[in-house]
């Protein structure tokens, strides 16, 4: 594997690390933070702002996946 793909695969785990953090923190229990956290085509300000507007975390996933 070359060094740009490390560094590719690296920055890609750092950012759906950072996304995992962000939707745990705006009330998404583990499992599922990691599962929206994971998906490119779930867009993060969407998911945060569907808990905001009263959303619960269940219906939620079934929204955005």
């Amino acid at each position: 594997m070359s060094t740009i793909q490390l560094e590719h695969d690296r920055t890609a785990e750092l950012v759906i690390g950072w996304r995992r953090q962000e939707l745990r923190r705006a009330g998404y229990d583990r499992k599922q933070a990691a599962k929206l956290a994971a998906s490119a085509d779930v867009d993060l300000h969407q998911a945060v702002d569907l808990l905001k507007r009263g959303c619960l975390p269940t219906t939620a996933l079934k929204i955005l996946l």
